[in-house]
């Protein structure tokens, strides 16, 4: 089947924003030769792709795999065309991260300074997504290298993995239960006391839901938050004990606001990992930065 480009590039604009009206105005040509496009494509496709009244476009089923896989495509061309544009320097560019608001906040946020130090010109665009969709956004050509917990990476032969540091979890409270400080706990003394989880699809959370089931221990938190920023302020405020990445939190325990509590049970550490596409280059920008990554000096 040999159609023209250009059908494809007026079907990924109409599909992006659901506007026939949008995507004229975004390729410079009538709202006419946008429709009479999409009808040619759909005729040599065979398929409908859109549906259209008076009010609204909506994406058919067969509208919605076309354009999940132009989408790729249209993504990996603009990657190539910036790797392009910065294959002799890192005078101009943009690198593209996708990692979860934890990650950011707690071990990227010194590397991104530290890359925009040195290369000023380039520009960092972030995507914050849970850990387990991070995978996603790279295959999809959405962002050049994703950081992710690894653990929650789906295997796939399109992912190329680094490993980074190790990451490991503990149960922390506040002064508000320092009688519970170096006093050894067990899982199922510790379902006494009031609990703040993170929300149920993050790692975290699963890492702590499993460590409990694993234990045939069965434990509802009492608070459900989505940051861990937030955690960590009820429990200096005395509302629970939490469980969190050891390695996120030294500046409170540097400071003594929180406390890492005794407790018995055998947790498994997790690492970080750098995930670029197999079949795509890493464009220079994202290289330099997995070189920071790598060397661990700031």
């Amino acid at each position: 089947m040999d159609i023209n480009f250009e059908l494809y590039k007026v079907f990924y604009y109409v599909a992006a924003k659901l506007s026939f009206s949008n995507a004229a105005i975004k390729l410079y040509i009538s709202q006419s030769a946008v429709s009479q496009s999409i009808k040619l494509l759909e005729e040599q496709l065979g398929v409908k792709l859109f549906m259209r009244n008076t009010k609204q476009v909506k994406l058919t089923p067969d509208g919605e795999l076309l354009y999940k896989h132009v989408e790729q495509a249209f993504n990996f061309i603009k990657t190539g065309e910036r790797n392009l544009q910065e294959v002799h320097s890192l005078e101009r560019g943009e690198l593209r991260v996708g990692a979860s608001d934890t990650i950011c906040r707690h071990y990227l946020l010194p590397y991104f300074q530290r890359f925009n130090e040195l290369y000023p010109q380039v520009k960092i665009s972030i995507t914050n997504r849970p850990s387990s969709k991070c995978a996603e956004l790279l295959l999809k050509g959405l962002v050049d290298i994703s950081i992710a917990n690894l653990p929650a990476v789906a295997q796939s032969k399109q992912l190329n993995i680094i490993e980074l540091i190790m990451i490991n979890d503990v149960f922390i409270a506040g002064s508000h239960f320092a009688y519970l400080k170096d006093k050894p706990l067990t899982l199922a003394e510790l379902t006494n006391y009031p609990l703040l989880m993170l929300e149920s699809h993050t790692v975290t959370r699963s890492y702590f839901d499993k460590l409990f089931t694993q234990n045939n221990l069965k434990v509802a938190p009492d608070f459900e938050l989505g940051s861990v920023d937030l955690l960590l302020d009820l429990v200096k405020i005395g509302l629970g004990i939490s469980f969190v990445s050891r390695e996120f939190i030294q500046k409170e325990l540097a400071a003594g606001e929180v406390f890492i509590l005794n407790v018995s049970a055998a947790i498994s550490p997790r690492r970080l990992g750098i995930l670029t596409h197999n079949s795509m280059p890493v464009p220079v920008a994202a290289q330099k930065f997995i070189e920071l990554l790598q060397s661990q000096v700031l």
